[in-house]
C-alpha cells in the first residue's frame, strides 16, 4: 500500500495527465486506465485502448451510425435519449448532477472525443460521395465473422470485450466496427489478393526457414571488428551477441532470434540469412542505419501442408494479406481525408469561443456543438469518472461530519512528499516540485496540473486528513525495520515448484547430489519461477520481516552449505540451498532511525488511508443510474455512529 500517494492517485491508481489535460490515472483514484484517442480502429492498425462501460439509463439503445444535417454533425449516442434522468448518482442522498458529470467528463477527454467524431465524420462524408451506406444488418454480421475467428459465440466475443476491455456492445459497433466496414468498402477495389502476392504469403508462411542468431551494432567499424572474432571462432558467436550486441532482445538471448523467414523483413537480410551454411557466419550486413552479422544455426526445410487442407490455408492466407492491404489502403485515404478537411477545434481557441458559444468545433463548415461533446465524453468516459466523482463524493461527505477542510497547505505538502518519495530532489535536497508536475502532467499546464490535484493529490490529502493522528509507528516497529533493512541476509539457491510429489522428488535429487552446481542444474530443469530458472537458481538474498515468514524462518536455520526443507507457501514448494550470510551494511541503529521512522510511517499511513477509504465507500448508500446499479450501505442499513454535534446526514 506504499503505492497509495499522490502519484498513484491517492488509492491504488497509478498514471500521468497528458499534455492535453486527459488525466491517466482517470477520474477516480480507485479507477486505473488509459484512454486514448480512436484514430481508426483496432483493425485497421490504429491504437485501440480501453474505453469504460456505459449503459443509458432510458431511451433506446446508442445506434450504430453518425448522422448529420446542413449545419450539424454528430454521433447519434450523443444525443440525450427521452425521458433520461438529469441525475448521475446519489450519495448517502447527495445527487451528482448529468451535467457536473459532463463538465468533468469534457475536462479530462474533451479533444479526444473532438477527434474521434471528427475522424468518423470524416469517413462518413466519404462513404456519402461514394452511395456507401453500413447497416446495422452490415455490422452484425461482421461482429458474428469477427467471432467466429476466434471459436466464439457472438455474445461469448462481445462480452469478453466488455470484461476485459470494458468496451459494450454499442461501443464496439459505432466505434469500431461500423469504421472497419466503411473503410473497407472505400478501399474495396484496392484490396483484391493477386497470385503473386499469394505466392510470396504461402512461401513466409510454410516456405524454408532459418534458424540464426544476431549481432547488431551501430557501427561499421566494430561490425567488421566482431564479424572477424565470430567467423574465426563461430562458436563464440553467442557471447559476442550477449556482451556487444546493441539488439538487447536477442542480446540477453546470445542473438538467437526468431526463424528468419522470406518477404517479411529487410530482404538483404533474408538473402544473406537463406545463402549461409549451418554454422557459418555472413558478412555484415548494412540494414537501414545500423550493422548485422548473422550466424545460421541451421537451414529449416519448407514445411509440407497436406492436399485436403492447401485450400483452407490457401483462403487464409488470402485474407490476412487482404486485411494487411486494407491497413495500408485504408492509412493512406485517412490521411489524405483529413490532409483536406477543414477543421477548427473551437474548444481549445478561447478566441474562436466568444465568436461561436456553445460549438465545440467545425469539420467542413458543420458543427459540433458542446452539449453534443459533452454527451459524446459521457458515452464514452462517462462510468469511469463518475465512478470518481462519487468517491470524492463519499470523502468531501465525511471531511463535512468531522468539520475537517483541505487546504492548499495540505496539497502542496502533498505534492512535495511526492516529489520527495520519488526522488525529485533539487541539489539543497528540497522537493523538486515543479520537476515533478512536469513530470506526472507530461506538460506542466494549468489544466493538467488542476486535473491531477483533483484526481491524484486532493484524495491523498483528504484520506490523511481523516486518518489524522491515528498511526503510530512502535519501537518494536523499528527494531523490525532496522533488521529488514539493514540486517544480515541469507544468500541462497532456490528452486520453485508447483507439485508437492515433484518437490520431493527434486529434494531427493539435491540430498543425494549436495553441490551447488547440482542444485542450479536442478533449478535450470524444475523451477517454474523465470528468475532462479534462467539464473540456476540464483535469487535475492532472503532478509527478516520481508513478507514471508515461514521462507525466511527456514532460510535462517541454514548453514552454508546446508539443505533446507521444503516450504508450501500459496500453492508452491520452495527448496534452498545456502550459499551464507550477508555482512551488515549498517551497525548503528541510531544512524538510520530518522530515516527508518519515516519509512514505517508513511507505509502504515498509507494502509490506514486504504482501510479508512474502503469502510467508507463500504457505508455509503450509492445510487448509480448511469450504470442502474445501487448499494445500499451500512449507513442505511443501521444508524451510524456520529458525533452528537455533527449535522443530520441529508434524507432521500
Amino acid at each position: 500500500m506504499a503505492g497509495m500517494d499522490a502519484r498513484r492517485g491517492g488509492c491504488k491508481a497509478a498514471g500521468k495527465t497528458n499534455t492535453r489535460g486527459v488525466s491517466r490515472a482517470g477520474a477516480g483514484w480507485r479507477v486505473a486506465a488509459t484512454l486514448g484517442t480512436i484514430l481508426l480502429t483496432c483493425q485497421l492498425g490504429a491504437q485501440q485502448q480501453a474505453l469504460p462501460k456505459a449503459r443509458p439509463v432510458a431511451g433506446p439503445a446508442a445506434p450504430t451510425t453518425v448522422r448529420q444535417d446542413a449545419t450539424t454533425v454528430e454521433s447519434v449516442a450523443a444525443e440525450k435519449a427521452p425521458g433520461q434522468t438529469k441525475i448521475a448518482a446519489v450519495i448517502n442522498g447527495e445527487p451528482i448532477t448529468r451535467q457536473e458529470l459532463a463538465d468533468e467528463c469534457v475536462r479530462r477527454h474533451a479533444n479526444d472525443v473532438i477527434e474521434a467524431v471528427v475522424n468518423k465524420h470524416l469517413i462518413l462524408q466519404e462513404c456519402e460521395k461514394a452511395s456507401i451506406v453500413i447497416t446495422e444488418k452490415d455490422i452484425e454480421v461482421e461482429i458474428a465473422r469477427m467471432a467466429a475467428k476466434f471459436g466464439l459465440t457472438t455474445e461469448r466475443y462481445l462480452k469478453l470485450f466488455e470484461d476485459e476491455r470494458r468496451i459494450t456492445r454499442e461501443q464496439y459497433s459505432r466505434d469500431i466496427i461500423w469504421p472497419t466496414l466503411a473503410l473497407r468498402r472505400l478501399v474495396n477495389d484496392r484490396t483484391q489478393v493477386t497470385r503473386e502476392e499469394l505466392e510470396k504469403a504461402w512461401e513466409s508462411e510454410f516456405g524454408p526457414r532459418v534458424e540464426a542468431r544476431l549481432i547488431v551494432v551501430n557501427t561499421r567499424e566494430k561490425a567488421d571488428q566482431l564479424q572477424k572474432q565470430a567467423a574465426a571462432d563461430p562458436k563464440s558467436f553467442g557471447e559476442l551477441a550477449k556482451n556487444h550486441s546493441e539488439d538487447k532482445p536477442s542480446a540477453s538471448a546470445r542473438g538467437v532470434i526468431p526463424p528468419i523467414r522470406k518477404h517479411v523483413g529487410d530482404p538483404n537480410l533474408e538473402q544473406a540469412a537463406f545463402i549461409l551454411k549451418d554454422g557459418e557466419v555472413s558478412q555484415v550486413i548494412p540494414v537501414g542505419e545500423q550493422f548485422v552479422i548473422l550466424k545460421c544455426e541451421k537451414q529449416l526445410k519448407a514445411t509440407f501442408v497436406a492436399p485436403q487442407y492447401k485450400q483452407q490455408a490457401e483462403e487464409t492466407l488470402v485474407e490476412r494479406v487482404r486485411d494487411q492491404k486494407l491497413r495500408e489502403a485504408a492509412a493512406e485515404l485517412f490521411k489524405h481525408l483529413q490532409d483536406h478537411a477543414q477543421i477548427v477545434n473551437v474548444y481549445n481557441n478561447p478566441q474562436l469561443q466568444q465568436q461561436m458559444p456553445g460549438v465545440a468545433a467545425t469539420i467542413n463548415g458543420r458543427k459540433l456543438t458542446m452539449q453534443q461533446l459533452a454527451e459524446e465524453c459521457i458515452a464514452r468516459y462517462g462510468v469511469e469518472v463518475l465512478q470518481g466523482e462519487v468517491n470524492r463524493k463519499v470523502l468531501l461527505q465525511e471531511l463535512k461530519r468531522r468539520r475537517l477542510a483541505v487546504t492548499q497547505q495540505d496539497l502542496d505538502g502533498e505534492i512535495a512528499r511526492a516529489a520527495d518519495s520519488f526522488g525529485y530532489v533539487k541539489q539543497d535536497m528540497t522537493p523538486d516540485v515543479e520537476r515533478w508536475l512536469q513530470e506526472m502532467t507530461n506538460s506542466g499546464d494549468a489544466q493538467a496540473i488542476d486535473i491531477y490535484v483533483r484526481d491524484a493529490v486532493w484524495p491523498s490529502a483528504a484520506l490523511k486528513k481523516l486518518v489524522g493522528g491515528d498511526v503510530q509507528v512502535t519501537e518494536e516497529d523499528l527494531k523490525k525495520g532496522f533488521e529488514s533493512n539493514f540486517g544480515e541476509r541469507v544468500e541462497v539457491l532456490a528452486i520453485v515448484l508447483g507439485d508437492q510429489r515433484q518437490a520431493q522428488t527434486v529434494w531427493e535429487m539435491a540430498r543425494d547430489n549436495p553441490t551447488d552446481q547440482f542444485f542450479g542444474q536442478l533449478a535450470k530443469q524444475y523451477s517454474i519461477e523465470p528468475v532462479s530458472q534462467a539464473n540456476g537458481g540464483v535469487v535475492p538474498p532472503i532478509r527478516r520481516h520481508g513478507g514471508q515468514p515461514a521462507l525466511e524462518e527456514e532460510a535462517f536455520r541454514l548453514k552454508t552449505g546446508d539443505l533446507s526443507a521444503i516450504v508450501n507457501i500459496g500453492g508452491k514448494s520452495i527448496i534452498m540451498r545456502c550459499l551464507g550470510r550477508t555482512e551488515p551494511t549498517v551497525t548503528d541503529f541510531n544512524v538510520v532511525r530518522d530515516e527508518i521512522f519515516k519509512d514505517i510511517h508513511e507505509k502504515k499511513l498509507r494502509l490506514a488511508m486504504a482501510d479508512q477509504f474502503d469502510r467508507l465507500v463500504e457505508a455509503a448508500q450509492i445510487d448509480n443510474y448511469l450504470t442502474g446499479s445501487s448499494q445500499i450501505g451500512k449507513r442505511v442499513a443501521g444508524p451510524a455512529a456520529v458525533p452528537s454535534d455533527a449535522p443530520a446526514p441529508a434524507k432521500r
